[in-house]
């Protein structure tokens, strides 16, 4: 029987998960949040262009600095526990590694081998890389998965910061008598193709993407247009 050639190795998307979730969760966030405070400001009757701007500008920085704190103390916590699995997992590969073996080989016969060729294939990786085997099919971390909080963290700050560039922008360009209604419409538009973004590049369908960043995009902008409107009444 002819031995098959190799085939060309596949690429997915999957790599591109873990930045991919925080990037586009950045420049939504960055792009909702600095546009529902700007509407916000300006639907309270604030007409100095600069107060609005000012406010903007400082959402975009708290914001960003937010998303980087708060991904990388996560994705940390995440690290620090896949570092503990790791260590103890060694620990008992250092002290019983014929039970270990035997453990392996029992993932790869509920996985549809059976007994023999299920431990010949444990045994051979075992000797190839005894704790990557384990990682892998016992623990579920593989280099794809595994926690990176300082690529995560930077993914996060600077896509917000340049999802809220757009809003602060939209607020130097625009008379200060249709700065509402530009602003929701140039937000709604970027959030659709943020979205469509997206679920293109993590291969999940583009409409219903599209359809749901606009849907909360909208409902956040309006509820935070009308506390402003009822806060600037009050006031």
């Amino acid at each position: 029987m002819a031995t098959p050639k190799a085939g060309p190795i596949e690429h997915h998307v999957i790599d591109r998960v873990g930045w991919l979730r925080a990037a586009v969760l950045g420049a939504n966030d960055g792009v909702l949040s600095t546009a529902s405070l700007i509407v916000g400001v300006a639907a309270s009757s604030a007409s100095d262009t600069r107060h609005i701007l000012l406010a903007g500008i400082a959402a975009l920085v708290a914001g960003a600095m937010a998303m980087a704190a708060g991904e990388y103390v996560s994705v940390s916590s995440q690290a620090d526990s896949e570092r503990a699995e790791l260590a103890k997992e060694a620990h008992e590969l250092a002290s019983d590694a014929h039970a270990e073996t035997r453990e392996l080989a029992t993932i790869y016969v509920k996985r549809g081998l059976d007994r023999v060729l299920a431990t010949q294939v444990a045994v051979q990786l075992m000797a190839h890389d005894a704790l990557g085997a384990h990682a892998r099919d016992e623990l579920g971390i593989t280099e794809i998965s595994t926690a990176k909080p300082v690529q995560a963290a930077l993914a996060s700050a600077m896509s917000f910061a340049a999802g809220a560039i757009v809003p602060l922008l939209t607020v130097l360009v625009t008379p200060p008598a249709w700065l509402i209604p530009v602003e929701v419409a140039v937000t709604l538009v970027l959030l659709a193709v943020l979205g469509a973004i997206g679920a293109r590049a993590g291969g999940a369908p583009i409409g219903r993407a599209a359809i749901r960043v606009v849907f909360w995009g909208s409902l956040a902008m309006g509820v935070t247009a009308g506390i402003g409107k009822l806060v600037g009444a009050v006031v």
